[in-house]
């Protein structure tokens, strides 16, 4: 086993299962940072600017970005579980 990859999981628990993204549309502000942040997993809708979530299990390269729009996102419209479990209600 090559050690950068043990290493890797090591820091990233999630790696290889993957995150399942939430949204609620409700708390959503429309700000927009989402969109900004992966705009191919979150876009805004024409009529209100409200999120809409384009892929609600993107892949492992787009994580960092989707973590990053739940972090800054102002309404905490955005929740991520690991895949397969759902979020806390």
């Amino acid at each position: 086993m090559d050690s950068d990859t043990d290493s890797d999981t090591s820091r990233d628990p999630d790696m290889g299962r993957g995150i399942d993204v939430h949204i609620d549309r409700d708390r959503c502000l429309g700000a927009g940072m989402c969109a900004l942040t992966a705009p191919q997993v979150f876009d805004q809708d024409e009529d209100e600017g409200l999120v809409v979530l384009l892929d609600a299990r993107p892949p492992q390269e787009r994580l960092a970005a989707v973590r990053v729009a739940a972090g800054v996102c102002p309404a905490s419209a955005i929740t991520l579980t690991r895949r397969g479990s759902s979020p806390a209600s």
